[in-house]
This record gives structure tokens, C-alpha cells and sequence, in this order.
């Protein structure tokens, strides 16, 4: 639910209990930075001892201001917080920001008492930011609560690091990127990640929302909110490296990594993951240039002044997600044009030194690049600026007659915004000169320049289409309807109703919770002695397969034998089987037409911050070898399926090589759709697995399945 957190960003009063003369408190930087705006509303300073802070009159306690206070920042020692926080709310506050550290963050007798705080702010109808955070800000409203003075501008910016939002800060000022908003976000107590995206959603000076976290509380619900800010939301979060999979027990929860997770829940809500502060800076930057809808398409054309920056911007866009496809002949043969014979027009597209000669063919060829049909975006690159960037007469490369190309330069800058002002497609700009007066032509314009090639790259696929990560449009799901209420607008899948628990994962129990989902599976029996062995034969036609189904990895150890002809073979073969492995249960089943099938593998793991996240991939027994796979969140719609599957690296064994005919992708789809739902509606289960789902021309079927019970 919303909730209301107008008395945290525009309070009638503050107050800064623990208010100081010293520089090496807390206190006393964010009173200092509070007084800043004492003419928009009463700031009140509280130091235990009274006598003068900050050369004002300072109240020996909240209840000695004598007058209700409804925010209170507290920076104080540990021992007195619960003393202020009573203090606090027996004065009226329904807000209140804990600077103070040593809660959650330091133990379980700290995870206590910060939670004995929340509820009794809770019960008072009051809200808490932190504790262990750093403070807030909020220019729109002349709210200085930090230790630092944030630049105005549309960004708000949710952090769990004090360090990294000065950075980002400091990265900013150069592209004119400043901040709405600051929260930092501490251990999260009371108000979440979640409840302050929404906020800074419905914050009309808010134009785009920046997070670093390491803590979403609630992953599933955080991605759910971004997906329906109606907001760019840009994400830099720490520890994605590998999840410790040392207990895994499929290749499912041995493969999912906390990257994969984050990646692909990212994706699914059309978040910004970056990786880097500088990162996000060049995203933030493409974002505020281009604010509005995005073009939906990758198709970029690379422009350049010399071949080696045109094959490495070539090289940097592919990198960044963007295509660089070959231009059309229409295309060329426009573009021939308004260059000379010696320019490249197949794309990346090289001027070849016309622009000394002719300036004003930088910007006939954006022109033409911006028209035409096959081209989404333009990446330019190369020496553009250098000519304007010497107040000598040279260009910054040395160039004779640099005053005349200066101006030409100049005139083609304030061309190419007139282009790119009537197109609906993003320019971006690599210079080796951006500050030259041309180039801040051009970012006046609201055109994004970089110094740096991929800087300009990663810019360019964060103003296009969809991001590395964004959300499909939401399939309507024609094979389940009845499943259809599970998907929400946003595009994140809501979890099902959860269903009776399994109580045991074994592996025909698994096999017959599936199949009632509507998973088709082969003939199979359960077996354990010989004369189970004969019963299955004359059940079902062989040819058979026989499994150990009391080995975890019964390939590896030799309890799988495939292609049994007929009933002594089969008898044959358990007979050599429990001989070398032993008593237990066996499984019988029918075998199925191999030919031209492709084996997948379909899992879901159950991540403690977002929830069943869904793996599909190329399966069977190579499946950690090839690592072949693509993950989402659970549960996944069949067209959502089908595109995981088709962005396969090995995707084209689905479409037939080598006079192999094409498998039913779509049948496959639904089957995932059906396994990813299941797993979604049972969170006592830890790992779900179908390995190998094999897909054949005729459609797809489940040759073997796992569960693991969390």
C-alpha cells in the first residue's frame, strides 16, 4: 500500500536532536545544513545541554520547544535513541530520520530493539527513515537534512552509500544532472526501498530515479514498482558476483547466480542495471536529454571522420546491445549523394575527410541517417569538435585553416540539432574534444556528448528502445487462460494462490504434480523389485528407459540405460543396475522418439529476495558444461518462454541446421509456462527441475524431473 510520506519531504517544522558546535559530529553537519532553509519553516536545534548552537539558542530537549515538531532528525548516541524516539512522538512528529547506528546492522539484541522502534512508530502513525542512514534532502521543497548540499535538478537518488551518492554527485555536475531528491536509505527499519520509489513516482519535479542498493527488502516487490513508476528507474547494486551454490542440489540452483536474479528481474521491469557509478552517470545523462517515450528500435548507424573510431564505435554499440546492421541501398545511394566518392556508406558510415573540406557534410549526413527508415539511432564518433577547439586558428588536432573550420564546425553543430530536433530518433555524440564550444552546441541542445566511445554506446542503448533488461510487452495467453490473472500490467509476474504443499519431492510425486498442471511426460512406472519390472513391461511397449532414482546425478553414476528393446532387456538391464547400485526405487518408463528433438532444461529456484526465478536453456547432460541458459522471473508466460528461448545462444538449433527440421518453440513455451507456474505456486519448493524437456517438430515433453524441498 502507499503510504504517505509528505511529513518526511515537506514538514511545517524540523527539529535536529543532538545538534552540535562540534565539526566531528553528525549533528552538527546536518543542523548546519538544516538552517540553510530556516525562513521556509521552523528549525528547531535540541542539545541536552541547551546554551547556543550554530550561534542560535539551542532546547535542552524536544518537549522544552514547547510547540508540536513534526519531523525530527536524531542523531544521538545508541543508548539514548528509543528516549528521543518516544520524545519525539509524545511531540507531535510523524516522521522521523535515525541518523543513530547500531541496530540490525550490528546484531540480533540490535535486529530487537530496532524492531520494539518500528512498532512503536508504527503504532503512532508516524514513519522512520533508517536508522544507521545518513540523512535526507529535498530541493523542491528547501529540506536540507544531509551533511552535503545536493544540486538541483530531476533525479532522485535512494542510497545505502553516503561515498557513492557524492560521487554520483560529482559525476553529474559536468552533464548538469542534478538531484530532487536524497534519501539515504540505512537499514530500511520502516520506510523501504519500495515505499520511496512509489513516492518519488507520483514527485512531479522528479524526472528519473537513481538507486544504489545491497538490501531490496522485498526484490519482487521493488521490481513491481519500478516496472510502474512511469519514471526511467537506473539501478547500481553491490554483490552480484556468483550466490553460493555449494549446496545446490540441481543444475538449476547451481547455475542461478544473484546476478542472474537482479539481471533478470531488472529486465523484466525495464530497470537500468549499471554497473559502475560512472555508469550510471552516462545513463542518468542519456535519460535526461531524451525523457521522453523511447523509439523501439536498436538499428543504430555509426557516423564518423576516420575508419579506426567507426569500427570501434562499431564494436562498442554491439557491446551495449545496439544492432549495426548494413544500411539499405536507398540508403547509400542517398548518402552518396552529399559525400564524396572515397566516403564509406555501408555503416559504419566514414566521411573520410570530407568534413575539413566541407563542415557542413557532418550534418547533411546526420540528416540523412536520421531519415531513414532502416536507422532507430546515430552514434557519431571521431574528431568532431577538435576544429572549434583551439582559439589559435588551429583545430585541436593542428589543422590548417582552423578559424574557417571553426565556424564551419560551429554552423554544422547548430544544423545537426535543428535535425535532430524534428526526428524522434536519439543522436549521440564521442568526440575526442567535448568541451569544444561545437560539442556544447550540440549538449546544450540537449544532444548527450562523451568523451569516451562505450561511454556514448552504453548512453545510446539506454535512450532507445528496450534497455539490456526491459520488459516485453505482457503476452495475452492463449493456451491458459485460466492462468491469465497472474500477470500483471507492470509486466511482473504476481505469484500465484500457493497450493497445497508437496511433502515429497520424489521423483514421481514431482512427476505427477506437474502432469496435473497439464506437463506431458512419458509412460512411467515405479518400480522395486523384479516383479515390478515385469509388470510395467506389460503396461506400456517398450522400447524402455530404466532410471536409479535414489542416485542424485544418476547419469554420472551409470543408472540410466536408454533403448531397452523390449521386455528382457529391460530385465536385463535392472538386473546389472541393482547389482551395482543397490536397493531402492527404480523408475520404468517409455521411450521417446529422440530424432530430431533438442533437449532444454527448465528450472526455478527460489530466490530469498525475489522470489521463483525461472531458468531455460539448452539441457541434457551438457548443460553446466554449455551454460547455455536465460533467466527470469517466475512464473513465465509462454510468449515471454519463447523469447528466452529464441535468444538462446545456440537458438538456431531450434530453427534447424544441417537439414534438421525446426522443433515446435511454441509447444516448448507452453510446457515452461506450465512447470514456472507450478513452481510459483509452491515456495516450500527450493528447486523445481525439467532436464531434459525435450521439443521435438511435434511438440515438447518432460523426460525427467526434481524437486528440492527448501
Amino acid at each position: 500500500m502507499e503510504r504517505d510520506l509528505s511529513a518526511l519531504f515537506d514538514p511545517r517544522s524540523v527539529a535536529v536532536v543532538g545538534a552540535s558546535d562540534d565539526p566531528a559530529k553528525y549533528g552538527h553537519a546536518v543542523a548546519s545544513q538544516a538552517l540553510r532553509a530556516d525562513g521556509r519553516r521552523p528549525v528547531h536545534l535540541v542539545n541536552r545541554r541547551g546554551g547556543t548552537v550554530l550561534g542560535r539558542r539551542a532546547a535542552p530537549s524536544l518537549a522544552a520547544i514547547g510547540e508540536p515538531v513534526e519531523l525530527v532528525v536524531i542523531s544521538v548516541p545508541g543508548s539514548g535513541f528509543e528516549a528521543a524516539v518516544e520524545e519525539a512522538l509524545a511531540c507531535g512528529a510523524k516522521a522521523i530520520v535515525g541518523i543513530t547506528a547500531g541496530f540490525a546492522e550490528a546484531g540480533p539484541e540490535g535486529a530487537a530493539r530496532q524492531r520494539a522502534v518500528v512498532d512503536r512508530v508504527r503504532a503512532a502513525g508516524a514513519v522512520l527513515v533508517g536508522p544507521n542512514c545518513l540523512g535526507i534532502a529535498d530541493n523542491t521543497t528547501e529540506l536540507y537534512l544531509a551533511s552535503d548540499r545536493f544540486a538541483p535538478g530531476g533525479v532522485a537518488l535512494l542510497s545505502q552509500s553516503g561515498n557513492l551518492a557524492l560521487e554520483l554527485q560529482l559525476r553529474g555536475a559536468p552533464h548538469g544532472l542534478g538531484f530532487s531528491r536524497f534519501v539515504s536509505l540505512g537499514n530500511q527499519a520502516d520506510v523501504t526501498l519500495v515505499d520511496l520509489v512509489e513516492d518519488c513516482a507520483r514527485h512531479e519535479a522528479t524526472t528519473a530515479i537513481a538507486v544504489y542498493a545491497e538490501d531490496f527488502g522485498d526484490g519482487r516487490a521493488f521490481a513491481r514498482t519500478a516496472a510502474a513508476a512511469g519514471k526511467p528507474v537506473v539501478l547500481l547494486t553491490a554483490g552480484r558476483g556468483s550466490a553460493s551454490a555449494r549446496s545446490a542440489r540441481s543444475h538449476t540452483g547451481a547455475l542461478t547466480t544473484s546476478a542472474d536474479v537482479v539481471a533478470a528481474a531488472c529486465r523484466d521491469a525495464g530497470v537500468e542495471l549499471v554497473r559502475t557509478p560512472r555508469e550510471m552517470t552516462v545513463v542518468l545523462a542519456a535519460l535526461r536529454s531524451r525523457p521522453g517515450p523511447r523509439t523501439g528500435g536498436r538499428r543504430t548507424a555509426v557516423f564518423t571522420d576516420g575508419g579506426g573510431h567507426g569500427a570501434i564505435a562499431a564494436d562498442a554499440a554491439e557491446d551495449a546491445g545496439l544492432d549495426v546492421p548494413e544500411l539499405a541501398p536507398a540508403t547509400q545511394d542517398r548518402l552518396r549523394t552529399v559525400l564524396w566518392a572515397q566516403s564509406a556508406t555501408g555503416n559504419p558510415v566514414d566521411l573520410a575527410g570530407m568534413g575539413e573540406q566541407q563542415p557542413l557534410s557532418y550534418a547533411d549526413t546526420v540528416a540523412e541517417l536520421l531519415a531513414a527508415e532502416e536507422v532507430d539511432a546515430v552514434l557519431m564518433t571521431g574528431y568532431f569538435g577538435g576544429y572549434a577547439a583551439s582559439e589559435g586558428g588551429l583545430g585541436g588536432g593542428g589543422q590548417a585553416g582552423g578559424s574557417v573550420l571553426a565556424e564551419g564546425e560551429t554552423l554544422a553543430a547548430e544544423k545537426i540539432v535543428t535535425h535532430v530536433a524534428g526526428s524522434t530518433k536519439p543522436l549521440v555524440l564521442q568526440s575526442m574534444y567535448p568541451e569544444s564550444p561545437s560539442c556544447r552546441v550540440l549538449a546544450a541542445a540537449g544532444v548527450p556528448v562523451f568523451a569516451s566511445t562505450e561511454d556514448a554506446a552504453r548512453a545510446l542503448s539506454a535512450m532507445t528502445g528496450r534497455p539490456a533488461g526491459s520488459a516485453p510487452e505482457l503476452p495475452q495467453l492463449h493456451e491458459l487462460q485460466e492462468l491469465s490473472e497472474l500477470h500483471e500490467p507492470s509486466g511482473i509476474p504476481a505469484l500465484p494462490a500457493a497450493a497445497p504443499p508437496l511433502r515429497d519431492p520424489g521423483y514421481h510425486r514431482v512427476r505427477a504434480l506437474l502432469g496435473a498442471a497439464g506437463v506431458p511426460f512419458p509412460a512411467a512406472r515405479e518400480v522395486t523389485d523384479e516383479a515390478g519390472v515385469l509388470a510395467a513391461a506389460a503396461e506400456f511397449e517398450g522400447p524402455y528407459v530404466l532410471k536409479a532414482l535414489h542416485l542424485l546425478h544418476k547419469s554420472d553414476a551409470g543408472g540410466v540405460a536408454l533403448r531397452l528393446a523390449d521386455r528382457d532387456a529391460l530385465l536385463a538391464a535392472y538386473r546389472d543396475m541393482h547389482a551395482r547400485l543397490g536397493d531402492g526405487s527404480y523408475s520404468v518408463e517409455a521411450m521417446a522418439d529422440l530424432s530430431d528433438g533438442i533437449e532444454l532444461i527448465v528450472g526455478v529456484n527460489h530466490d530469498p529476495r525475489f522470489g521463483p526465478v525461472a531458468m531455460v536453456g539448452l539441457g541434457g547432460v551438457l548443460t553446466e558444461t554449455l551454460r547455455d541458459v536465460a533467466f527470469a522471473l517466475a512464473p513465465v508466460p509462454a510468449r515471454r518462454a519463447e523469447e528466452l528461448l529464441r535468444g538462446l545462444r545456440t537458438a538456431a538449433l531450434l530453427a534447424g541446421v544441417r537439414g534438421r527440421p525446426a522443433v515446435d518453440v511454441a509447444a516448448a513455451a507452453a510446457v515452461i509456462e506450465r512447470i514456472t507456474t507450478v513452481a510459483a505456486a509452491h515456495p516450500e519448493i527450493a528447486e523445481l527441475e525439467v532436464n531434459p524437456l525435450l521439443v521435438r517438430p511435434d511438440g515438447a515433453l518432460a523426460l525427467d524431473a526434481r524437486a528440492v524441498l527448501g
